[in-house]
């Protein structure tokens, strides 16, 4: 994974340091205990009146087992261990199929005798820590928002927020994959992505400890998406760890359509995995809330956004050795003289190739010679574009490009910046100009 970083960065936080210096200094045994059991961790979170999924029943012996009414369980429920980790030895159920019986993801039918069996081998701790003999238990399945998805396979994507003294200091977006068998878990191949603390906007990601800029197979960007209720699950996530007086911890929210954020569970010991999503390193971040006061979840909130909203840009351009560009940025049109022409582009990712207003390009005599054209859809409908060899400065690079020629009199850009000219850069999409000033 350090391989993602261009240098050994003494502030990557590993595992033996996360151990000693910030687990078992910041977390009681207690309240370890408790994190580590997902039952008392609901009661703890909905006596402190924090969104969890709805409990539905709950099995920890043969003889409940053998008594155990299956008709009083919904349509969708999530079968778990009470003790697990890593995923291990959850079964979702999503629904009904035509015939009454209960369906997978896949849609794959599952049977009483099936569940049973499962359930057998939880209370017999095959899923536990060191095979202790564990309880199982049906809760709510979650829904999945209409915003994320497009982005799951099979299962439900999650977000980890990492708290520490109280105060949000990384976040993440975990999406399962096919080969994940719809698991969020990254070790099982699952997608993170990391989070703007400030925005909610998705950054960089990763998997298998490799940079990554579309979903597999559906070929859908991972920068830029808005999470919905950011806010409320930066404040969930920090009321969580208040509720279970855990001072370090990962908290796992999931986003239901109905019920908004609800939080998974709790990790007392939560992987570092989140800080390559982000391109950012952990130890420089938990030092700075060292000795803070939080009295409020608002309040710790509040203190990661001041922290930390303009440390994500220059951590990431430092460590990745990329540029981050916004969603708007200055460069230079270059003209047949060498000469620089001023003006404010729209960087557009969803676009392959660099375009220049016609006006502008014959004003400066960039118009020609045309070298090829090509037919694209446009919001008019089919034209032909001119294509002519162009070049722009851009953060103080200069770029050699072939660039399509339209009529942008209507747009707000006299320039679009294509992907095909972005490698070495980064966008966010929540920056605007780099100086807030308009070039005219």
């Amino acid at each position: 994974m350090v391989s993602l970083f261009n240098k050994s960065h003494s502030d990557v936080l590993g595992l033996n340091a996360r151990t000693i210096h910030y687990i078992r200094r910041a977390n009681s045994r207690a309240a370890t205990r408790l994190a580590n059991n997902k039952l008392a961790t609901k009661r703890a979170l909905q006596k402190a009146g924090i969104g969890t999924p709805r409990l539905f029943a709950k099995i920890s012996s043969r003889p409940t087992l053998r008594h155990f009414r299956w008709t009083k369980l919904p349509s969708s429920f999530v079968l778990k261990p009470n003790a697990s980790s890593g995923g291990g030895g959850i079964v979702v159920i999503f629904g009904r199929n035509k015939k009454g019986n209960w369906v997978k993801a896949d849609r794959a039918e599952v049977f009483i005798p099936e569940l049973r069996n499962h359930i057998l081998d939880i209370l017999d701790g095959n899923f536990s820590a060191n095979n202790i003999p564990d309880v199982a238990f049906f809760e709510q399945r979650i829904k999945i928002h209409h915003i994320l998805k497009p982005y799951s396979v099979r299962g439900i994507p999650d977000i980890r927020v990492l708290i520490y003294n109280q105060i949000p200091v990384m976040a993440m977006l975990r999406l399962p994959t096919e080969e994940s068998s719809g698991k969020a878990n990254l070790h099982a191949g699952g997608i993170g992505v990391g989070i703007d603390l400030v925005h909610g906007y998705t950054t960089t990601a990763i998997h298998h400890g490799h940079l990554i800029e579309m979903l597999p197979q559906k070929r859908i960007k991972l920068s830029g998406l808005q999470l919905p209720e950011w806010d409320n699950i930066l404040l969930t996530a920090v009321g969580a760890a208040r509720a279970c007086n855990l001072n370090y911890v990962g908290v796992d929210i999931a986003i239901d359509r109905d019920d908004g954020p609800l939080v998974l569970e709790i990790n007392a010991r939560p992987g570092l995995d989140i800080q390559f999503a982000n391109m950012a390193t952990l130890k420089n971040r938990l030092h700075r809330v060292e000795g803070l006061k939080v009295t409020q979840p608002a309040r710790g909130v509040q203190l990661a956004k001041n922290l930390f909203g303009d440390d994500i840009t220059h951590e990431i351009e430092d460590i990745s050795g990329r540029l981050v560009l916004g969603v708007e940025e200055p460069v230079e049109i270059i003209d047949t003289a060498g000469q620089p022409h001023p003006l404010l582009a729209k960087i557009d990712t969803g676009a392959y190739r660099t375009t220049i207003d016609a006006a502008f390009a014959k004003k400066y005599n960039l118009h020609e010679p045309v070298i090829a054209a090509k037919t694209v859809r446009a919001a008019i409908g089919q034209q032909s574009r001119p294509i002519v060899e162009l070049s722009f400065v851009l953060r103080g690079r200069l770029i050699k490009t072939k660039a399509y020629i339209a009529d942008r009199s209507h747009m707000n850009y006299d320039a679009i910046i294509g992907r095909r000219d972005l490698k070495g850069f980064l966008v966010d999409p929540a920056k605007t100009s780099r100086d807030n000033t308009v070039i005219k």
